[in-house]
This record gives structure tokens, C-alpha cells and sequence, in this order.
């Protein structure tokens, strides 16, 4: 099971008014560990950024005039998305500007549930915690989760606290203490993250051009000794990269 936590930061809150992407952090988990593996990367929006959203994240325009533009990481970023589970705290937000950014290149990028599935921990959330608050650091804070180093927003760091948090919503019922002497939801949530940190990352090992060679001769044979029903051939041709 592979998952990607994500984060973006923008330039304001509204993509319909032409607010842009300006920061995409993502961390890979597979089985519930995490990898060695990150996509992070700062873009120049070519347009200025609102002083609200600044004062959130510290970016500036004249901080990333030199930074690529969301085209020139666009394949590199679909790759390390595509047919993962993408986590995401407040899904709508995130997903409106990738599908927008996605848009300004064409039609034939479509949008990013094209390319992988998405979860919204906020909704999570509301569902586990009705009537409280579900922002990122109150899920912090209430599952132990330490993030009193962030004093300014980045989709980096702000997906590294929300793989943490994600972990320890999804760990399993959590008993609560009534002066029982039992854990509390808070402890069995820190351990719960403590134990995942604690296991060493795992390898992910690409294969060579010589294997990938023989996995598509293999698929090419099955293909056609089932009259081109071979399911596995048929997913990675709908899932090739879109022209840009």
C-alpha cells in the first residue's frame, strides 16, 4: 500500500482568481512506514502573493523569481503521485489548486484524481471528533504530536506533522481513561507514532532498464495469448504520461 501525505502552499485562497501554487511537499509511506522518499519543491506563480497568505508561509515573490514554474516539475510530480493514495488535511483546497495548475497546461493533463486516489483527513476528522476543532495543529496537539518548532507554514514540514497525525488517527480504537488506570487516547496515539518513527525507512529499489525491458516483453505475451485481455498492460497504458 503505497500513500503520499501532501501539502501545498499558494499565493492566496482562491485559484478561480488566479492564485497560484508556490510550494508542493509530499512524504511516501508504504505499508504504514515511511520512505526515504520525498517530492518537495518552491515555484515561481509569476504574480504577486498576498500579504495574508505571506504572513502564513513567509514566501515572497522576490524569494522565488528563480524557482521553476509549475510545467517544468509537472512529469516529475505526476510520477511520484501516480496510483498512490494521496493524504491530504482539507482535501478541496489542495486538490482545487493542483487541478487548477494542472488546467493552465492543457486539457490533456486532466486532473489529479486522474492520476491517483484522495484522502481528506480533515474529514476524518469531523467524523472521529464531532463539534471540536480539526485544524492541523489542534490534531496535533490533541494526538500528541509535537510541533512547537513550526512557527511559520510549509508544506514540507506541515506534511511531515500530518503523516504523524494520520498515523496515529488511523492506528485503531484508542481506549479512554476514566481514571482506570488505562492509556488515554493522547498516550496510545504517541506511542502509536513513536513506534512508526522508530522503524528504519524503508528501500525502495527502482528497477533497471534490463528488468523493465523483460516486464514489458512478458506483459506483450500475455497480451497475446489472451487476446490482448492482459489487465496489467491495459493499466499501464491508460496510466502513460499525458502530452503536454
Amino acid at each position: 500500500m503505497r500513500q503520499i501525505i501532501l501539502d501545498t502552499e499558494t499565493t492566496g485562497l482562491a485559484p478561480e482568481e488566479g492564485h497560484r501554487v508556490i510550494e508542493i511537499g509530499c512524504i511516501e509511506l508504504r505499508n504504514r512506514r515511511l520512505t526515504e522518499h520525498r517530492f518537495h519543491c518552491y515555484l515561481n506563480p509569476e504574480r504577486e502573493i498576498d500579504a495574508g497568505a505571506a504572513a502564513v508561509h513567509g514566501l515572497t515573490l522576490e524569494k522565488l523569481r528563480e524557482a521553476p514554474r509549475f510545467g517544468d516539475i509537472v512529469v516529475e510530480f505526476v510520477e511520484f503521485v501516480r496510483g498512490a493514495e494521496i493524504i491530504i488535511h482539507n482535501a478541496p483546497f489542495d486538490v482545487g489548486f493542483l487541478d487548477a495548475e494542472l488546467a493552465r497546461l492543457g486539457v490533456a493533463w486532466g486532473k489529479l484524481e486522474d492520476y491517483c486516489r484522495i484522502f481528506d483527513t480533515l474529514k476524518l476528522a469531523r467524523e472521529l471528533h464531532p463539534g471540536q476543532r480539526n485544524s492541523l495543529d489542534a490534531l496535533c496537539k490533541r494526538y500528541a504530536v509535537d510541533h512547537h518548532h513550526r512557527t511559520l507554514h510549509g508544506a514540507l514540514l506541515d506534511a511531515e506533522l500530518l503523516a504523524d497525525v494520520f498515523l496515529a488517527m488511523t492506528g485503531g480504537q484508542a481506549a479512554l481513561s476514566l481514571d482506570t488506570g488505562m492509556p488515554n487516547e493522547q498516550t496510545l496515539a504517541a506511542e502509536r507514532v513513536a513506534v512508526a518513527r522508530q522503524l528504519p525507512p524503508l528501500r525502495v529499489v527502482q528497477p533497471q532498464a534490463e528488468e523493465q525491458a523483460a516486464h514489458r516483453a512478458r506483459l506483450a505475451a500475455i497480451g497475446k495469448r489472451s487476446g490482448g485481455r492482459c489487465l496489467w498492460l491495459e493499466q499501464e497504458e491508460a496510466a502513460a504520461p499525458r502530452p503536454g
